[in-house]
């Protein structure tokens, strides 16, 4: 097997979604409240198709399952799932639990580790990551006594912004902000607190003693690396963050980016311009644009992107 993986997006309407995705990558989304873009996912929630190629029409998860020579990790799941979002309304202050507490209160799942590229946001955007609280009895006490200003301290942001964000940590992401994810393959969200609004006549569902359980007291923020790992003429290759469940980096081509003896399956996802793909030992070459999303496999150890476009590559790691 010597060819990427294309795949389908799956789209999620949402009470805070809007339209940007239409505009931004020409998708056909369902309507102008579309949140999410489940771009690259296996999960039973939005298990994504491969498009084209030898396994055209296969989902993601039967793929990874029937064909593991192309990943090499041997999780019994896909770990990974890598969304957009466009927040056209505030999105629920929330916060993830990890693997332990999934997997004990949530039927198996796994916990949600997660970061966000910002892709685009209003001139004013802004959002939340952490809180005020020095222990669990004043988190508690904010929480319910419904003290959000004194709990939260939302934070100004600007497009090409990175953050990750990891289980136990408060955050949510506010209108006018389009967010590249990978995080994860997980939908498991405690919703802290949602603003009173409705959805179908009634408030959404909270979860605070599940928020209060998974919270992390006093809140800490996790840097991330910037690290250029491969710099040719314009082109470059920044390593953002480095962590237990994966790897992410921003990858800015401006002619060519060559990648050798590649060990592992890699994610991509085109954020702007166009270019095109090769992969050694196969006289095929594959045109990109913004808005697509492939995967690498592990049999294709090297490969050429060339072009003036800019993508944000993942690969999991052996946890």
């Amino acid at each position: 097997m010597n060819e990427p993986v294309f795949l389908k997006p799956v789209f999620k309407q949402m009470i805070w979604g809007g339209n940007r995705m239409r505009n931004e990558y020409g998708y056909d989304i369902p309507g102008d409240d579309t949140g999410e873009c489940w771009a690259i996912s296996a999960h039973p929630n939005g298990d994504c198709v491969v498009d084209g190629g030898e396994f055209d029409g296969m989902h993601l998860s039967e793929l990874y399952k029937t064909h593991p020579e192309l990943f090499g990790d041997n999780k019994e799941r896909f770990p990974l799932l890598v969304k957009i979002i466009d927040a056209k309304a505030d999105l629920s202050i929330q916060v993830h639990p990890d693997d332990k507490y999934a997997f004990e209160h949530e039927n198996g799942s796994y916990g949600k580790t997660e970061c966000w590229y910002i892709l685009d946001c209003d001139k004013d955007a802004e959002i939340i990551i952490g809180h005020n609280a020095k222990t669990k009895e004043e988190l508690a006490d904010m929480i319910n006594n419904g003290r959000w200003d004194d709990l939260i301290t939302p934070r100004p942001i600007k497009k090409g912004d990175f953050f990750q964000i990891e289980p136990g940590t408060v955050h949510a992401i506010k209108k006018g902000t389009l967010i590249l994810e990978t995080q994860q393959s997980s939908d498991v969200t405690y919703r802290l607190y949602d603003y009173g609004r409705l959805q179908n006549g009634k408030p959404r569902e909270l979860h605070l003693k599940q928020s209060i359980d998974v919270i992390t007291c006093p809140h800490v923020d996790r840097g991330t690396e910037h690290e250029v790992l491969i710099e040719v003429e314009d082109s470059k290759v920044e390593e953002l963050v480095d962590c237990k469940f994966y790897k992410v980096y921003k990858c800015d081509c401006f002619g060519t980016l060559t990648f050798t003896d590649s060990t592992n399956y890699r994610l991509f996802s085109v954020i702007e311009g166009q270019g095109n793909l090769s992969v050694t030992g196969s006289e095929k070459k594959y045109e990109l644009k913004k808005g697509m999303h492939f995967i690498i496999p592990k049999t294709c150890t090297d490969f050429v992107l060339s072009g003036e476009m800019s993508l944000i590559m993942s690969e999991s790691k052996a946890s």
